[in-house]
């Protein structure tokens, strides 16, 4: 790697551990926005409140987890009582998660919760340097993407 490179990744992990730390994602105990939840549940239960019923390893493939972790989130979700498993079709070895009432109720907090932490968030953004942010958001999603498609591909 050429010095300018080596320069410019370790500015650009920096700036991510940096954004990491001020906007509360290194802490395991609650969500960014402050709710007393930890970040991969509220993961969970927002992709199961977008999209459910999902199977556990379609949650642990949205979610990029390892199967034994997605068993855990599972079993915390369902004794909070925000998550239930219920069999469905003619396969009985097929389990789908759900929320239950009290899951769709937490998700919606959350997301009232999320929506608000990212619109004072963004609002200490200049307008006009808005658009750039998010086009360099994507950009950095679509590189983090296209990386671990190549890396899998080796």
């Amino acid at each position: 790697m050429l010095d300018d490179d080596l320069e410019q990744a370790l500015a650009l992990q920096g700036g991510i551990t940096a954004f990491v730390r001020a906007f509360g994602l290194h802490q395991p105990d609650h969500t960014p926005c402050g709710t007393p939840v930890p970040t991969s549940e509220a993961h969970a239960i927002g992709e199961l409140d977008r999209d459910g019923p999902l199977t556990q390893s379609v949650l642990g493939e949205r979610l990029r987890l390892e199967k034994s972790t997605v068993s855990r989130l599972v079993s915390q979700l369902t004794a909070r009582g925000w998550v239930q498993r219920v069999a469905r079709g003619g396969d009985a070895r097929l389990v789908w998660l759900e929320l239950t009432s009290d899951g769709r109720r937490a998700a919606g907090e959350l997301a009232v919760a999320r929506a608000a932490r990212f619109a004072d968030l963004l609002r200490s953004i200049p307008a006009a340097q808005r658009p750039a942010v998010i086009a360099a958001l994507t950009t950095l999603v679509e590189a983090a993407n296209g990386q671990s498609t190549a890396a899998a591909h080796r």
